[in-house]
C-alpha cells in the first residue's frame, strides 16, 4: 500500500491503553514518505474533534469538521491499521504541523 505523509486514513487505534487516544479515528500521516515507503510501520498524528488548545496541538478543517492534530500523542503504527484514506490536510495544515513538530524536539 502506497502512503504519503499528510494523508489522512481511518486508523485502528485499538488496543489502546492509560490515555492514549483509542478507537478507530482519522490520522495525519507525519513520518517522511522514504520510510512509508521502505517499511511496514509510519508515524501518525489522531485528529480529534474535542480537546484543549495546547501548544502540541494544531488547529485543523478536514472535509465538514472542525479538529485538532494531537501531536502529543503521535503513534507509530503497521499499515494493517489502515482502515482506508479520507483524504489530505490543506498546506496551511502540514506548515503548522511541521513548524509545531520542530519546536517540540528542538534541543
Amino acid at each position: 500500500m502506497e502512503v504519503s505523509r499528510f494523508e489522512v486514513y481511518l486508523v485502528n487505534l485499538d488496543p489502546a491503553t492509560g490515555h492514549e487516544i483509542r478507537k478507530t479515528r482519522p490520522c495525519v500521516v507525519v513520518s517522511p514518505d522514504e520510510m512509508n515507503r521502505n517499511i511496514r510501520t509510519m508515524i501518525v498524528a489522531p485528529i480529534t474533534t474535542g480537546g484543549q488548545p495546547y501548544p502540541t496541538r494544531v488547529t485543523c478543517q478536514f472535509g465538514d469538521e472542525q479538529g485538532q492534530v494531537v501531536l502529543d500523542q503521535l503513534r507509530t503504527v503497521d499499515k494493517e491499521r489502515l482502515v482506508k484514506r479520507l483524504g489530505q490536510i490543506s498546506r496551511e495544515t502540514e506548515r503548522a504541523i511541521l513548524a509545531a513538530l520542530a519546536e517540540i524536539f528542538a534541543e
